[in-house]
C-alpha cells in the first residue's frame, strides 16, 4: 500500500515469509489519524493474528478519542488481556508493536517487543526504537555486542509483549522530526532478523517507497524468510528545523535500579 498524507509519504506491506503457513502480522496505514503501526502476534492456534489484529485495531480507535499514541498501545495492550479473558483458546496470546503518528513533519513513535523502528539518510541508518529482549539486556550489561545477540539462542525471547497480564507494560515512546530526504522505517523482526542494518539501508534509502518496500521483503524472503515480513517506510516533503529526539528511561535502567 503506497499514498501521501499531507507531505508525508508512505508505503507498506506484508508477507508470511518462506516458512510460515500464515501471517501472524497485522499492519495498519491510517492517514486520517497519520498513524502507521505494525504489531507481529504470538500464540498458538493461529491466536498471534487475532493479538497483531486487536492491537493495530485498538491503537486506531484510542487515537480518535485521545492524542497520545503512548496512551493507546497501553489501551491496545488492556484490548488484547480482556479478548483472552472472553476466550480460553486465546489464552496466551500478545504482539509486539512498533507504531508512529505524524503532526506534520514531527512524530511520536511508540514500541513493545522487538519490533523496530529506523531513521534512514542516505548514507546512515540509525536505530530509533530500542528492543524488549533478553539479549539486549546483555547487551546493555556488557555481556553481549551486537554481532553475538545476533546468533545467539535466545535472540528471539523477549522482555515486553501487548498482552502479558503478569508483567508491568513498559512502552518505549520517542519524539522527534523527519527531515525532507531523510525516511522512517517500520518493520517487524521477520525483516530485520534476516538483514544488516546495512543491508536494509543499501535497499530502502533511495529509490521510490513502494520499490523500497517490495525489495526489502523480497531480500529478506531470499535470506530465508523464516518468520513473517512487514514494513514500512516513510518520508517527509516538509523541511523543518532539526530537534533532538530523546527516549524515554528504558527497561535496563529499571532492572539495574540505575539513578538518573
Amino acid at each position: 500500500m503506497t499514498g501521501t498524507d499531507n507531505k508525508i509519504q508512505y508505503a507498506i506491506h506484508s508477507v508470511p515469509g518462506q516458512v510460515r503457513a500464515h501471517n501472524e502480522d497485522s499492519i495498519l496505514s491510517c492517514p486520517e489519524l497519520s498513524l502507521w503501526v505494525i504489531a507481529d502476534g504470538m500464540g498458538g492456534h493461529q491466536r498471534g493474528e487475532v493479538a497483531s489484529a486487536i492491537a493495530v485495531a485498538a491503537i486506531a480507535d484510542s487515537l480518535r478519542q485521545q492524542p497520545s499514541l503512548e496512551a493507546a498501545v497501553h489501551a491496545a495492550n488492556q484490548a488484547i488481556i480482556q479478548a483472552a479473558k472472553l476466550d480460553p483458546a486465546s489464552k496466551g496470546m500478545g504482539s509486539t508493536v512498533v507504531a508512529v503518528k505524524f503532526d506534520g513533519a514531527e512524530y511520536e513513535l511508540a514500541w513493545v517487543g522487538d519490533s523496530r523502528a529506523y531513521l534512514l539518510t542516505g548514507n546512515a541508518i540509525v536505530p530509533l526504537s530500542k528492543d524488549h529482549s533478553w539479549v539486549q539486556v546483555m547487551i546493555d550489561l556488557g555481556q553481549l555486542n551486537v554481532a553475538q545477540a545476533r546468533l545467539h539462542p535466545r535472540k528471539n525471547e523477549i522482555t515486553q509483549c501487548l498482552g502479558y497480564q503478569s508483567l508491568e507494560l513498559e512502552v518505549g515512546v520517542l519524539r522527534g522530526v523527519l527531515q525532507k530526504g531523510q525516511r522512517l522505517l517500520l518493520c517487524s523482526d521477520g525483516l530485520h532478523g534476516e538483514l544488516s542494518d546495512q543491508r536494509m539501508l543499501r535497499l530502502a534509502a533511495s529509490g521510490e517507497l513502494d520499490a523500497a518496500v517490495l525489495g526489502l521483503i523480497g531480500a529478506a524472503n531470499a535470506a530465508g524468510g523464516k518468520d513473517n515480513i512487514s514494513c514500512a517506510l516513510l518520508m517527509s516533503e516538509l523541511a523543518v528545523a532539526p530537534v533532538v529526539a530523546v527516549p524515554k528511561l528504558g527497561f535496563i535502567k529499571k532492572l539495574l535500579k540505575l539513578k538518573v
